[in-house]
Formats: structure tokens, sequence, C-alpha cells
């Protein structure tokens, strides 16, 4: 495989995913746009040269359907001749856009793409591409023979099987919002966030999710989101698989769960040829890539056998990799991730996380990957992985090497 490049990685800021929030009045293929038209722009590269663009987006419906990466070139004003398509790999959206770029490119088919993706949570819905609740959508199949249920469900019985109690979880979301106050405090995410225009006028340029007020005495009284659905039906479904389970303990909060944002994301992926032929200036390389499949029922274990495989492709192991930046879908996810691993906890997350920050489904993959090469430059580091995990079980990650 050819080298890939990281040349540059943008990202707007995140606004709550509420109808109040601030990025609520930008319809997604703007935000997208906003991101898209700053690469070139920075980079002093011909936008021209860009042969595709690739975003991941979870929810494609409403204003999120048709294809939005195509009508993200278009109002983002770039050439018309640039391409474009969208994926959904759920929450691994984001990095699977650039994995399917690094795979054009390393594989010489291509030798400049611009890969991202975007999700407008307060205009279009988590869930509002599948029926309800179901699962299944409908399909016999899926459920005569699978055992599906929310994600929430699915974290807390993680929490459940692996012994990952209530308290571990508030202390690990009340470490995120320390973290993410901080990296803002000092300007960790200045070299990456686009401001973007503000209702009213003026720009959105910091993350509005944050709350450092979320301390662990607040996050410990907050109620258990999934205690009622789950005693009700859900959690019945969910132990089929598990039936050595006796009791579903729901630890899992509002607090310690990943936040609802607004948000877009872009990366600019180029060849070596590309990079000697237009003098770009790359700031890291893909060392390898990998995406996994795994039990659907407990679903969010995937960051484990994904990070497994894409070490062992990279000829590496954990204790190599310098900063990990493990998705906080929820407290528990992470916790057994960390556990399985054997990774130090000051290497993960280090400028705080979903937690605290938010999560855009399908752009979140694609921040996190400028987030950890922005980190492994300002803390003079080598190697960097991040690692998703996604509903329906799967799993997904990268390895980076700062250049």
């Amino acid at each position: 495989m050819n080298p890939v490049y990281i040349i540059d990685a943008v990202r707007t800021p995140r606004g709550k995913g509420k109808k109040r929030g601030a990025l609520a009045h930008l319809h997604p293929v703007d935000l997208a746009a906003y991101c898209l038209k700053s690469i070139p722009e920075r980079n002093q590269l011909d936008p021209a040269l860009i042969e595709d663009v690739i975003l991941g987006c979870v929810s494609q419906v409403g204003e999120q359907g048709a294809c939005i990466a195509r009508n993200a070139v278009l109002a983002s004003g770039l050439p018309i001749s640039i391409p474009g398509y969208t994926l959904n790999r759920f929450c691994g959206s984001g990095l699977q856009a650039v994995q399917n770029a690094a795979a054009m490119i390393g594989s010489g088919m291509m030798d400049i793409v611009v890969a991202g993706g975007v999700e407008s949570m307060s205009r279009v819905k988590m869930g509002a591409d599948i029926e309800g609740l179901d699962l299944s959508v409908g399909n016999e199949t899926l459920k005569n023979n699978f055992n599906l249920v929310p994600q929430g469900i699915s974290a807390d019985l993680i929490a459940t099987i692996y012994n990952i109690t209530r308290e571990e979880a508030d202390r690990f979301a009340e470490q995120s919002q320390i973290n993410a106050h901080n990296a803002i405090q000092n300007g960790y995410f200045k070299k990456s966030i686009i401001p973007v225009p503000a209702e009213k006028g003026g720009f959105v340029e910091l993350d509005e999710h944050p709350r450092i007020e979320n301390t662990f005495e607040f996050l410990s009284n907050l109620p258990a989101a999934f205690k009622t659905i789950g005693e009700k039906e859900l959690d019945a479904i969910a132990l089929k698989t598990y039936p050595q389970v006796n009791k579903i303990n729901h630890i899992h909060t509002l607090g310690n769960s990943s936040g609802v944002v607004d948000g877009a994301a872009t990366v600019l992926l180029a060849s070596e040829e590309a990079v000697k032929k237009y003098h770009l200036k790359p700031r890291a390389r893909i060392v390898s890539t990998a995406a996994v499949g795994t039990e659907p029922t407990i679903m969010l274990t995937g960051p484990v056998p994904a990070s497994q495989k894409a070490l062992q492709k990279a000829g590496l192991k954990v204790e190599d990799i310098d900063l990990w930046e493990i998705n906080e879908a929820f407290a528990a996810v992470v916790i057994y991730t960390m556990r399985q691993l054997g990774i130090p906890r000051e290497k993960v997350n280090v400028n705080g996380g979903a937690i605290a920050l938010g999560h855009p489904l399908g752009a979140t993959g694609a921040i996190l990957l400028g987030t950890i090469v922005d980190e492994l430059e300002r803390s003079n580091k080598r190697y960097g992985l991040v690692t998703l995990c996604i509903g329906g079980g799967m799993g997904v990650a990268t390895v980076v090497e700062r250049v």
C-alpha cells in the first residue's frame, strides 16, 4: 500500500442538538459545506485537484437525505467537477469515510480526497431513520434471530457483565468534563475549529456542550436513563442472548453518556506523489485501519477487536500508542476498552470526549482523528489510535503517526 498522508483536518464547533442550539439554524448541508470550503483555502490547494468527497452521515432522511456529500460540494462553491458520496456505518461513519479515502489513495487510484462527516441532531432527530425502538425495522429474519436492543441497554449490559460501577462511570464522566474544559481554556482546539455564522450575527467559535459544573456530586444524583424502558420490556430481550445475567444494572445517565449535538468535520488526505507535486505539508500518515463485526445484542464492544486488528496490521503493541481517542458513546464502553487492552487512563481522551463535547453521529470519527493529530503535534508524540463502538455490533479503528 502506498503512503497516505493527512494534510489537514477541520471541524465546526459542536452545538447542542436542540432547537435553541448554537448551530440549529444551519442546514446540515451548510455545516458540511463550511468545512469543505475551508480545506483548500487553508492549504493553498487548487480545489479542482480534489478527486472525491466522502462524508459519513447516520440519519440520512429529511434534510440529510439524498446525497449530502454531493450537495455539500455544490453548496460550498467548490468546482462542480468534484463528485461526492455518503456512507453510513453508524457512529463510525466519519472515520470510515477517512478509511475509504485512504484505501483509494493507498491503492493508487486517487491522489487527493476529502473525507469526513456531518450530523445535525437538532434538525434530524436521532432515530428518524428507523421505526422507534424496533431495531429490526419490521424484518422478521432479524426479529427472529437477533435480540436487538437500543444502545443504552447494551451499554448497561456491558457494565453489568464486566462489573463497571455507577461510581466508576460518573468519575470517568467528571474527568471528561475537566479535560475538555482544560483544552478549551488553553485553546487546544483552535487550530482545527472553523468559526461558523451565528444566528444573530457574529460567529460560533466554541463547543457549546461542555459543562464544567457537572461534578461527581452532580452526576451521581442523576437518574438512570434506561432503567424504566429496560425493566418494562427491553432488558428481557437482551437477556435472551445473555441468560447467565440475572438482572441488568442500569448505570448510564444523561451525564455519563454522549451528548446530542450538531457538527461537521473534514480531513484532507493525499498521496506521496501529490504531496511532492503540489508542495503540500503532511501532518500525519495513516499507518493502518480496521473494521470488525461483533455480537449485536451487547453491540458496543467493537473498539477492542478493531484496535487489536489495527495494531496487528501496523506491527505495533498497545504500549506503543502514545494517545488514544476512544469515543465516549457511554462511559462503560471506554472503561471496558481500557481494561481489556490495558490502556492507562492518562493516554485516553486527554482533551475530553463525547460525554463533555458531544457526539454528532456521522461526524465524530473525523473529529476525533483531527483531535488526535492536533494533540500529537502539541505534545510532540508519535503514534495515535482512534476507535469507535458502532451500533449493530461493529467497531472501527485507525492508527496514525505524526510526521
